[in-house]
Order: structure tokens, then sequence, then C-alpha cells
């Protein structure tokens, strides 16, 4: 039997987390690097303590994608995970802009990391049985839309998480002043919004989607009944038996992730930096300017153009998919998105930036679904949430090796100029966007000829 063919009102429901999801992301990605700024890091310092988000969801995403495939209870298989996860990086979004606050127990930068890792392991906690959510719920004629859908509610909530900050500033008055060198209270209140938003979000997905029980997902043709005796006891071992035994698409989509994520960790961690120094003139490390936050509103702002275009370019995906297949679909966009990045170098001008972010939009909106949509397609239905976990390991791995690198890099190599980062992760962009070309996506020509 088939799954049955979802109502689109139906797709976006269950993806209305990822909205909530991803405005606290963006308000972290946006503001992360400026809050330890301000609370005493270095510039060189600041892709080690980023260090903390990866190494969170290599360790979290395999497990909990391992036990939400185990799972049964009352309120349903996935969303017992994503609810806890909302909750604890919902308190993780209200104390990290407020880590001064506790300087009596814990230097105030250490407290703004421990909060960085509470709300990376959390997002990762819910994040993971999101994904294997829409690919329990979706037939392969669904996924790329499906995965699609996705991509139009993160990028709607990035940009109202990147926006925020602004907003409560312009619009509404909220001091973007930074007092005696603490974090501005436009920032503290946009997290605040922020951790209510993530957490309303969540509870939306959670009223209005149900989930199959086991024996209905039993009985569906893509789903095969695991043999259970010959399964390793041990949780670890099931990983690593898994993790051996991945699909050849895997592997090759692995490579483009690698690439891909590098490529976005550095923009993420630099920006600011890179920004402050090159369009506004500052010296590095000079978080006491007013122009430092100037430029920090100002990488929030571009951050959320880059997010806008992506929840465009999401709903033209799967046309352009149907037309020339997923993995060209994703190799152009990774390319405009590496054009966009290194293109920043050259500007002298910081409104320039919203022209560079239209192909970082493009190559977002694509990492978020193309990938995912082929992978759906090359993995056991059984295993959906393991190996969405362990494929999370293509995307923390090259986190942690810029963010060992990164540093570094920019102190011997690239002079403390932060910019130099920024071009890297266009070419590691561009790099991606050629091993692209490469993987065996056995559903393409399918969907392709359906069409």
């Amino acid at each position: 039997m088939n799954k049955p063919i979802l109502s689109t009102a139906a797709i976006w429901n269950m993806s209305v987390g990822f909205l909530g999801i991803q405005a606290g992301f963006a308000l972290q990605n946006a503001n992360a690097s400026r809050i330890l700024q301000t609370l005493g890091a270095d510039t060189h310092q600041l892709g080690w303590f980023w260090l903390v988000a990866p190494i969170t969801g290599m360790l979290v995403q395999p497990l909990i994608g391992h036990y939400s495939d185990k799972t049964w209870t009352k309120l349903g298989r996935r969303k017992p995970y994503f609810l806890v996860g909302a909750i604890m990086a919902s308190l993780g979004l209200m104390f990290m802009p407020n880590a001064a606050l506790f300087t009596a127990f814990l230097p105030a930068l250490w407290v703004g990391a421990g909060m960085l890792m509470i709300m990376d392991a959390s997002f990762n906690v819910a994040m993971e049985p999101f994904r294997a959510l829409v690919a329990d719920k979706l037939s392969t004629d669904q996924r790329t839309a499906g995965f699609a859908i996705q991509t139009v509610l993160i990028g709607l909530g990035a940009v109202a998480g990147s926006w925020l900050p602004t907003v409560l500033s312009d619009w509404f008055g909220v001091s973007k002043q930074a007092l005696d060198g603490g974090v501005p209270d436009n920032v503290i209140y946009a997290f605040f919004v922020g951790a209510l938003l993530l957490l309303g979000a969540i509870i939306w997905t959670i009223v209005t989607t149900s989930e199959y029980s086991p024996d209905e997902l039993a009985g569906f043709d893509d789903n095969v009944i695991e043999d259970t005796s010959q399964l390793p006891s041990n949780v670890i071992t099931t990983i690593i038996k898994d993790f051996g035994n991945m699909p050849e698409t895997m592997k090759q989509l692995g490579l483009v992730q690698f690439c891909s994520w590098f490529a976005l960790f550095g923009m993420w961690v630099y920006s600011t930096p890179a920004i402050a120094e090159h369009l506004y003139g500052l010296a590095a490390n000079d978080t006491t300017s007013p122009n430092y936050q100037v430029a920090g509103n100002k990488v929030g702002f571009v951050f959320g153009i880059y997010n806008l275009v992506s929840a465009a370019y999401a709903f033209l995906l799967p046309f352009i998919a149907r037309k020339i297949g997923r993995k060209y679909t994703h190799s152009i966009s990774l390319f405009a998105g590496g054009l966009g990045l290194i293109s920043i170098y050259f500007m002298s001008n910081p409104d320039y930036l919203v022209y560079a972010m239209i192909g970082v939009g493009m190559a977002w909106a694509s990492i978020l679904a193309m990938p995912y949509a082929m992978l759906a397609g090359a993995i056991p239905a059984h295993k959906m949430g393991i190996y969405m976990g362990i494929f999370n390991f293509f995307i923390t791995i090259p986190q942690i090796t810029n963010g060992l690198l990164g540093g570094p890099l920019l102190k011997f190599a690239y002079g403390n100029h932060a910019i130099f980062a920024i071009v890297t992760s266009g070419a590691f962009m561009i790099l991606g966007a050629v091993a692209s070309i490469f993987i065996k996506d056995k559903d393409d020509i399918y969907l392709i000829k359906k069409s």
C-alpha cells in the first residue's frame, strides 16, 4: 500500500515548527558572535566557541534519530522529542544575551558559551525528528515539495529571527546602544520574542499533525520490517554498523555537505567582524565603537535578506528539479551562493550586501531541501530517523573542521582580516557545486519522466 497523498495544508502544518526553530537559529547565527565578542572573545577565538554547536549536533542527532525510530507514545513517535527540544532551546534563547547576570558564579563569556551549547543541543533534539517526520509522512512524489515547504517556513522564520533586533529598535524604539559594554536591549528582547515564537510554532505542529502508528508504517510499500534478532543490542554499535553500511548516494551527498557547511559556518562566525572591518572601516576586535553595533545590526538585516530570498526560491525548487534534476538544481544554487560570498570582498558600500545575499539565499534554500529530498529516496524507511541523524555528521564535521582551523588561519594566514574567511567560504561553496554534479540520485530520472 502506498502512503496517502496529503493535502497542501497538512504539509504546511507539519512543517510550521521549522519556522520557530529557524527563528531561534537565525537569532543565534546573526548575534552570537557579537554577544561573545561583547563578553570578551577575540575574533580569532570565535570559531572555537562556535564549536559547541556542531559537536553537540554530532553527538545528539544520531542518538535522537535512533531512539525516535523506536519510540511510540500517546503523543506520537517524533513529537515528544521536538517538544522537549523546543522547551530547552527557548530557555537557552532567554538566558544567552543575559549571560552577564551570572558573573557571580562564572565569567560571563563562559556562561554565554554554555548557553550557546544548550541552545544548539536543544535545536538538534528538535530538528532531527522534524526531518524524519516529513519523510515518514510523505510518499516519494511529495517529498521534494515537502522539503521545499520546510525551506519556505525555515526562510520565513529566519527572516523573523534575523530582523527582530532591527524591528524592535526602529519600529518600537527599543534601545540599540550597548551600555557599559553590555548587550543592547533590542538584542535581549529579540531573544525573548524568538523563544516564544519557537515554542508556539512547535506546539502548532504537535496539535495539527498526526503520526502513523507502527502498524500503519509497516503496511506501506516503502517500509521494511526490521529483523531485530540480527541487530546489535548496543545503540553505539548500531550507529557504527549503519554508518558503515550507508548507501553510495549518501556518501556522495556527504562530500557536497562538507563543502556547503564548511562555507556556512565561516559565513555565520565571521560575517560581523568581516563587515565591521571591511565595509565600516573598524579595526579588528573593535567592539566598543558605535559603528560595531551598526555593523552587527546590518549583518542581522542582510541575513534576513538571504533567508527571505531562500523562502521565495524554495517555491521554485520543485519546478526546477522536475526540469533539470535535483543534483543540477543543487549545483546551480551552490554556485550562486559561492559567487555571492566572494563578491563581498569587492564591495565598498554596505548597502551592496543585499546583492550578495541573493546568491546566498539560493544556496541556503537548496541546502535545506535538495540533499534531504535525494537522501530520503536512498535510505530504508525503517531507518529514516537514524540515517537522518547520521547524515548530520556531514553537517557537523565540516563545521568542527572550520572551527578548529578558522582561528589559526585568520590569525596567521589572513592577518586577522576576517573578510578572507568569507572569501574562503565562497570558494568551498563552489567546490560543493562541482561535487553535486556527480551525485547518483536514483529518483531523478523517475521524477523528470513523470513530469
